[in-house]
């Protein structure tokens, strides 16, 4: 990222609202926000992909649901340039491994510090833990509020539910019921 043309951008942009960039109420307004995005909102593009630390699963140990609630999810949409903010439940079923429980955490978070919509945003997280940890299945199931909604267009508030499930919880009906509900519960508390 070049935070240099970011700055630039945010001064064009001021200056086509009408603004003077140089004003005192605008003066740093480009070099914040510069840094803003470089630094938080757009993060995801300088991070390194999180690597997972795997670990086997033991013999006779089980191979249910592993389900982490309550992920913080921050993002820019793509479309409008305007967050969008939520929760995520995140879940697989292990095969040959495990992964420290906050490595789906800090996936969530590397997906959606860049710019998202989230439909793709749900899928992605979903592929790149299949990817690293190989399970029988995926669960991914995001909750969010949608400045783009609620600040332009029809100017409503309201929540966008988003789910990807893969394998086996695609394909069980009892896993994927057990997914599902833990994910409805958990967007309600």
């Amino acid at each position: 990222m070049d935070i240099d043309k970011i700055e630039a951008g945010i001064r064009l942009l001021l200056e086509g609202l009408g603004r003077d960039p140089k004003e005192r109420s605008t003066r740093e307004a480009a070099m914040l926000a510069a840094h803003a995005w470089h630094d938080e909102l757009a993060v995801g593009y300088r991070m390194p992909e999180p690597e997972f630390h795997l670990f086997p699963v033991e013999e006779g140990q089980s191979r249910g649901l592993i389900a982490l609630e309550g992920i913080p999810v921050k993002s820019i949409c793509a479309h409008h340039l305007l967050p969008f903010v939520g929760e995520a439940t995140v879940a697989y079923v292990p095969d040959a491994q495990l992964c420290g429980i906050s490595n789906l955490s800090r996936m969530v978070d590397y997906c959606a510090r860049r710019l998202q919509v989230q439909e793709s945003l749900t899928d992605e997280i979903a592929r790149r833990i299949e990817a690293q940890l190989e399970p029988q299945g995926v669960g991914v199931f995001i909750r969010a509020r949608h400045d783009c909604m609620q600040l332009r267009g029809v100017n409503h508030p309201g929540v966008m539910t988003t789910s990807v499930l893969t394998g086996s919880l695609r394909d069980d009906p009892a896993l994927r019921e057990e997914f599902m509900s833990l994910a409805r519960k958990a967007a309600t508390a």
